[in-house]
């Protein structure tokens, strides 16, 4: 099978790679929308349509907001002000450990790009033993 690491992300990525981590549990979220879960801890949504992600064009509700737990305001803010990345924040999310990714400009991304986002918003959301020992099981690269 081909090394598919450096193509375009896809949405289904997203669940493919949070349903890979171990211990990962699936909420059902509101309007059929996933919540992937680790000892009961959120660390990838998929949101609701809300008042403070509007389209700038139409200013509409964005309809596929995808948000990712992060470990720290500075993992978040260098992720945001990176503009060769598509990931956002809105005034909602001022203060909380997480970026926001439209689901519409995930190509942007890399399938490894998106892996390490999934892979290090559960490490964010994982109990201390389960990092560890998940952790302990990767191959240096």
């Amino acid at each position: 099978m081909p090394d598919d690491t450096s193509r375009p992300a896809r949405v289904e990525d997203v669940h493919e790679l949070a349903l890979a981590m171990p211990h990962v549990t699936v909420y059902p979220g509101t309007a059929d929308n996933p919540v992937y879960q680790v000892g009961g801890k959120s660390f990838v949504f998929f949101r609701n349509p809300r008042p403070d992600a509007l389209d700038p064009e139409t200013g509409e509700r964005l309809q596929d907001v995808i948000v990712f737990w992060v470990a720290s305001d500075e993992d978040k803010q260098a992720l945001i002000r990176d503009e060769s990345t598509p990931f956002f924040t809105t005034p909602h999310f001022n203060g909380h450990p997480s970026v926001l990714l439209q689901a519409s400009r995930i190509a942007e991304l890399t399938r490894e790009e998106l892996k390490e986002i999934v892979q290090d918003a559960w490490l964010s959301r994982a109990s201390k033993r389960r990092a560890t020992t998940w952790l302990n099981t990767q191959t240096p690269q």
